[in-house]
């Protein structure tokens, strides 16, 4: 390691968020696109006829599909996400294989020194066991270490990562000393069907009729996506909850 004389550059850009960035890039979502693929079961090309249709007539249809869990038709619709978090964050939402992604790469760029540290209001104590435990507020003393190592360690991590690109070490093999903290980039890109499944899962919510317990971090992406989705299609997602939050 290097003194405090020779600090790589960029040593000093080091920067700690406590939050995440969620961004609409894109979308062709409307409760239209709901109703017109699902009335080609029962009508033929006169279904074409609804594309662009007033669908507040028909939001009983819509809340029928979802109770009774006809998915398909709400799969005729797309959103695409720009999403900034913790590669930790990442890690757990590319279990949702029905997403497209594209993430910012560690080989072909230097990754930026932006690093994760839970703020104040985050729950830092886990009680119970794996599936019944609930998390409540840490102490003073518990925060004040959290905030401290999480910056000590993210900082030293950094500068070990900086003198090995600095001696001509590749990116694929420095970035191996960085922490999961570190913040990424991508592209997320789903139908309403398969972000009603994400939302059902990576939110906790008492009229659930399935109660999920989603990491914090992870939550506060999908309460983001989540005020895009309930934006663009209003009926859609009101049938969502009245229906328990279930994905069709």
């Amino acid at each position: 390691m290097t003194d405090s004389q020779d600090t790589p550059a960029g040593l000093a850009e080091v920067r700690f968020r406590s939050d995440v960035t969620v961004e609409l890039v894109k979308s062709s979502a409307a409760d239209a696109d709901v109703l017109f693929a699902a009335r080609v079961s029962t009508a033929g090309e006169k279904s074409l006829a609804e594309v662009g249709s007033d669908a507040e007539r028909s939001a009983g249809l819509i809340n029928y599909l979802m109770r009774d869990r006809h998915g398909s038709p709400f799969e005729h619709n797309s959103f695409t996400f720009f999403v900034s978090a913790p590669i930790f964050v990442f890690r757990e939402f590319m279990r949702h294989r029905t997403f497209s992604y594209n993430e910012e790469s560690g080989r072909y760029r230097r990754l930026e020194p932006v690093f994760y540290v839970p703020g104040p209001e985050r729950k830092l104590v886990q009680e119970g066991k794996p599936g019944r435990y609930v998390f409540v507020d840490g102490t003073a003393e518990q925060h004040k270490l959290v905030d401290e190592a999480t910056r000590a360690v993210c900082t030293s991590a950094y500068r070990a990562y900086l003198e090995m690109l600095e001696a001509g070490i590749a990116r694929e093999v420095a970035r191996g000393v960085l922490p999961v903290s570190v913040y990424s980039s991508m592209y997320a890109t789903c139908n309403a069907r398969a972000l009603m499944n994400f939302l059902s899962l990576r939110t906790k919510r008492e009229d659930s009729t399935f109660p999920s317990f989603p990491q914090r971090e992870i939550e506060m992406v999908a309460e983001r996506m989540e005020a895009i989705f309930a934006e663009a299609m209003p009926l859609t997602y009101a049938a969502f909850n009245r229906n328990g939050r279930v994905a069709p």
